[in-house]
């Protein structure tokens, strides 16, 4: 119980201390690699940034300036990785621990109910996607800060409305889910799931920790069409901050293994979900359905979601059988009851 309660309290904060100092690190070294450029501010005060708006800086853009007026733009951009590592270390934490502790009240909206992973298989998961993290994303996501600057993702003032960060980021999912759906589709021919995409795979009832477990190559090419919107339609730096905390987000959601009634993203129409993903997995390397990252149209449209729609169907039928008989006992104990008193 003691070992145990170790583990525990060694994965909930070994991911807080790992991602601090592997950022510091990282940003460290890169900072004497490559040159800085400067910040994009070109306001000395508050007051010289008002005169040049023509208006009263609103709160957040008080704090942004206070925050980011004399921080290099490079170092803003490596914000990024920080969050990427932050949030794939920490979201799936709560969920980690309930399967550890076997909470009862979970088990109704686990997928898999009868899969339980060991607390060796959770940490090994993220011991290897770290892994991946360290000598592959999270340099590869520093040196990209030249297209970055080239494309013309913003860091100055004004920061964007709600609308304008709003529709960007539904450019930017829509973009991601398609480009994705192909990419994943092209590698469970033979020649891409057995070089690449096998590793995901070695878990067929996922977890969140497992979202991105994945060969190295596979990391990198499925993330491609997560830049390929900002591309598109270039915005300021915290909505490219949202996006990649927002993708991260859903995509440990949908590996999860659960699924909760009442999630928000089930008032998303046509949003797959963890349900949705979760039989992908469960059919295996050989399965040719479900291939959709966010949305289920392209799945629906290519016609690669019959297996998942049969087996919807069938459990439907198989639960509506269940009531019938459930209705019939019940109507046949209370006939005999009736008989007993006449």
């Amino acid at each position: 119980m003691g070992s145990q309660t170790s583990l525990s309290f060694c994965t909930l904060f070994l991911p807080v201390a790992a991602a601090t100092t592997y950022f510091r690190l990282l940003i460290s070294f890169l900072s004497i690699s490559l040159p800085l450029s400067s910040s994009m501010l070109p306001f000395q005060t508050m007051h010289e940034a008002e005169l040049a708006l023509g208006r009263t800086l609103t709160f957040a853009e008080r704090l942004w300036f206070r925050y980011s007026a004399q921080m290099p733009d490079f170092l803003l951009y490596s914000h990024n990785t920080f969050f990427l590592f932050l949030f794939f270390s920490l979201v799936p934490l709560p969920l980690t621990l309930m399967e550890h502790i076997n909470s009862k009240p979970l088990q109704k909206y686990k997928l898999q109910p009868k899969v339980h992973l060991s607390p060796q298989t959770f940490f090994k998961c993220y011991k290897d996607v770290i892994k991946v993290f360290i000598l592959a994303v999270g340099p590869l996501q520093l040196f990209s800060y030249p297209a970055i600057k080239w494309i013309g993702i913003r860091t100055g003032l004004p920061l964007p409305s709600g609308w304008e960060v709003l529709l960007q980021l539904v450019v930017y999912v829509l973009v991601e889910d398609y480009g994705h759906y192909w990419i994943h589709r092209l590698l469970h021919c033979r020649w891409g799931y057995e070089k690449i995409h096998r590793v995901h795979h070695e878990f067929t009832a996922p977890i969140g920790f497992a979202a991105p477990y994945a060969h190295w190559a596979e990391v990198l090419i499925l993330g491609l069409p997560s830049f390929v919107g900002p591309v598109l339609v270039p915005g300021h730096m915290i909505t490219f901050w949202l996006w990649m905390v927002l993708r991260q987000m859903e995509a440990i959601e949908t590996h999860s293994g659960y699924d909760f009634p009442h999630s928000p993203t089930k008032y998303i129409p046509f949003y797959g979900g963890a349900e949705y993903h979760d039989y992908h997995h469960y059919v295996g390397g050989q399965s040719q359905s479900n291939f959709a990252s966010v949305f289920t149209y392209c799945d629906y449209i290519y016609g690669t979601d019959k297996g998942f729609r049969y087996q919807k169907q069938h459990l439907k039928k198989l639960r509506e059988q269940w009531r019938r008989g459930e209705e019939n006992r019940e109507k046949y104990h209370s006939s005999g009851e009736d008989q007993k008193i006449k």
